[in-house]
């Protein structure tokens, strides 16, 4: 993963992407507000400097000026496009509006740098894992916790692949949409 500030943007099928992603770089993520009072791991984010954004436009252009400010003081933002995680088989649609951050340009004049990067659990005690045991692994809807916790230690070992693509800056996308879109697709090919 990329060493020097900027922005990584992953699929989300778990919280359980967040200590993989974690263990492999140092970055703050950005979450939900909602994530803020969650027992434990509300208190875990806050002490890992995570940042954490409404889903209301109103707040919009203050949160991208914070999480910019960020990026200015040479920090590492890991953010999960879209939006909420699923059940681990497909990578739903990035949100073009997260992407509102990688417009910042930095102190030296530079182009904030987006790197894509896929997440996927693929084998359950060294046996490709196929899509009815990825929900195991994955935490989606209205899964309880700690059920999903205990579910999951019981399970066995299970591989996660990450495939880390190479980043990009705004003008090589050419927008905010288009950038969306090509992190998607690359990270949909490495899923």
């Amino acid at each position: 993963l990329m060493e020097d500030s900027g922005i990584i943007v992953a699929n989300h099928a778990s919280y359980l992407d967040i200590p993989i992603l974690g263990s492999m770089t140092k970055g703050g993520f950005i979450a939900k507000k909602e994530v803020a009072s969650w027992p434990v791991f509300g208190l875990l984010a806050k002490l890992q400097r995570c940042s954490f954004i409404e889903r209301r436009a109103t707040r919009a252009k203050q949160q991208t000026t914070e999480l910019s400010q960020r990026l200015a003081d040479g920090h590492k933002l890991i953010l999960f496009p879209e939006g909420t995680s699923n059940d681990g088989n497909r990578v739903l649609p990035f949100k073009s509006t997260l992407f509102g951050v990688a417009e910042t340009v930095l102190p030296d004049g530079s182009q904030v740098k987006v790197q894509p990067v896929s997440i996927a659990a693929t084998r359950l005690d060294g046996a490709p894992m196929g899509r009815d045991l990825r929900a195991f692994y994955s935490w989606y809807g209205d899964m309880d916790l700690v059920p999903h916790l205990w579910q999951f230690l019981a399970l066995g070992k299970v591989t996660v692949e990450v495939v880390v693509h190479p980043p990009m800056t705004l003008a090589q996308a050419g927008s905010r949409k288009e950038m969306a879109r090509k992190c998607e697709s690359l990270v949909v090919q490495g899923h």
